[in-house]
């Protein structure tokens, strides 16, 4: 055999030849029907599948049952450690309730989101969860599927679905209230470019409350290098801010990157706080006071939507918890 040729893999025809019955039966013996089949050939064919090494494709045998135990994930760019973190507690949760879990990354850029979501309809899976804002084109399609489906993520109601979240607005505005008691009055906000943000409003809610005016507002991509050019924005400015909340941790750790190229220090002459409470945000330096998302629970809920026919279709919205790290100018005797 030449070398760069693989072996074959064994294929449900072969354990079918092996055992001496059709297709049929094979497929019948692995998925437990629709037809019974007699004791001694069901024997037969799990003889012929151990002898050979046969391993069943889970995509395949999803589709030989018309429905499916595998549920879809389309994810808003899994680079993010915000949608790592949530694809990880997803997968976890899906595992728990007997569910295989299907990945797609979603990129806007090269592959029309409507035909990822066709793609994975068309794979007959159980359950679909989108981690992406949908527009309403792209609503009206899912909708139109037919298919259980949980958006996760969301500010609020998404007509017709399911969806989980948090309180984005509450959640910002306890970290602004946080920064305003270590005696900041000069807070930016650096957030969505693409639609408004309701931690962008509860940014705003927290300084009206304290009668502050809002300080900068910089619109960035959620990424490392939104993050970093937001930073260089702000630097850029008149009037250097004094504190900064950060609308996800990747932004954040751009903003860090930065500021610590340009000699600024956090918290000392810039203070941060963020949103998301990934992993990483423990990882670095200063390490960054964040509101954390309930990434299990919400994971957890997704889960149990799909698999509840007669759950209300409705926002399910959840409390973040303000983690306090070094990065707003608590000290580790602070630290929670």
């Amino acid at each position: 055999m030449p070398a760069d040729r693989r072996p074959r893999s064994v294929t449900r025809a072969d354990v079918a030849r092996y055992a001496g019955v059709s297709t049929a039966v094979v497929s019948y013996v692995l998925n437990d029907g629709p037809k019974s089949v007699a004791p001694l050939t069901r024997e037969r064919v799990l003889d012929a599948v151990r002898v050979l090494g046969y391993r069943p494709n889970a995509a395949a045998r999803a589709l030989s049952k018309g429905s499916s135990d595998m549920f879809g994930l389309l994810v808003y760019d899994n680079r993010n450690p915000f949608f790592a973190e949530v694809c990880h507690a997803l997968d976890q949760a899906a595992d728990e309730a007997g569910r295989s879990l299907l990945i797609v990354n979603s990129d806007r850029t090269q592959t029309a989101t409507s035909e990822q979501i066709r793609d994975l309809a068309s794979r007959q899976i159980g359950g679909l969860i989108i981690a992406d804002v949908l527009t309403a084109g792209e609503q009206s399609l899912v909708e139109s599927l037919g298919i259980p489906t949980v958006i996760i993520g969301q500010f609020g109601e998404t007509d017709g679905l399911h969806s989980v979240g948090v309180d984005f607005a509450r959640g910002a505005r306890e970290a602004v209230e946080h920064l305003i008691q270590h005696g900041y009055r000069n807070i930016a906000f650096v957030g969505s470019a693409a639609r408004y943000d309701e931690r962008e409003r509860g940014w705003r809610e927290a300084l009206s409350a304290a009668q502050l005016p809002p300080g900068a507002l910089v619109h960035a991509p959620f990424s490392y290098r939104g993050g970093y050019d937001s930073a260089l924005q702000l630097l850029r400015r008149p009037t250097r801010p004094r504190a900064v909340l950060a609308a996800s941790d990747q932004i954040a750790i751009g903003m860090l990157a930065a500021f610590g190229a340009h000699g600024v220090r956090v918290p000392d002459d810039i203070a941060i706080a963020s949103f998301d409470g990934t992993v990483v945000a423990d990882f670095v330096w200063p390490r960054l006071t964040t509101a954390v998302q309930p990434m299990e629970r919400m994971a957890r809920t997704a889960v149990q939507l799909l698999m509840d026919p007669d759950a209300v279709r409705e926002h399910r919205a959840y409390p973040t918890r303000l983690r306090i790290r070094e990065s707003c100018g608590c000290t580790p005797a602070q630290d929670a």
